[in-house]
């Protein structure tokens, strides 16, 4: 069936470690703007898949120019959190969500949004695999592979941004923080640097 065979591609191709998950993950453990950035991975993920049905991804897999940009541009963003990452675990403290003066939303949706659109590979998984797969389905069924792509993304997301509260008590200590900061920041130098390999 389209539908579940579309959940189940894009579910495993989203619960990969990654970037955007680790900070989706973030937010979540500090209750901070939650809805807003599990909301923007969601939607761009409907967004993309969407194009990919509708025939995006042919014509961006012969953009060598717009691969290369997200390339470089992804890169450089996962290099620079990195950075931010490598500080705060340097720098422990536990945070609860009640002490702790929020990020403004401007700039948590920002760098969410960054952590999508700036990453080549999201479009590679999105635009080019999934809009492929769903087109193989015919006419009527590339729709329902699509809504079972996005239908996935939309559980993964509130399921990593809501239910990661329940960690809150490990959380708690400064350590924990240090571990997952540390833990953060080689996974953003990691995918920075396998991103720039030829």
């Amino acid at each position: 069936m389209p539908l579940l065979a579309g959940f189940a591609t894009s579910l495993t191709l989203i619960v990969a470690i990654g970037a955007q998950n680790a900070f989706v993950l973030r937010q979540g453990l500090r209750r901070e703007h939650v809805l807003p950035v599990v909301l923007t991975c969601a939607l761009s993920d409907a967004l993309l898949i969407s194009g990919g049905i509708a025939g995006l991804g042919e014509l961006l897999t012969r953009s060598e120019l717009a691969m290369t940009i997200a390339k470089f541009g992804g890169a450089t963003f996962l290099y620079a959190y990195a950075i931010v990452a490598a500080k705060r675990a340097f720098h422990p403290s536990a945070i609860a969500p009640s002490d702790h003066a929020p990020a403004a939303l401007g700039t948590v949706v920002l760098t969410c949004l960054g952590f999508t659109y700036l990453n080549p590979h999201v479009y590679l998984d999105t635009v080019v695999l999934l809009g492929s797969l769903a087109n193989q389905r015919g006419s009527d069924g590339r729709w329902l592979y699509g809504l079972g792509a996005v239908t996935a993304s939309f559980t993964w997301f509130f399921a990593l941004g809501f239910l990661s509260r329940n960690l809150s008590p490990f959380f708690a200590r400064t350590r924990s923080w240090q571990i997952l900061d540390t833990t953060i920041a080689l996974l953003m130098t990691t995918l920075a640097t396998w991103m720039l390999l030829p």
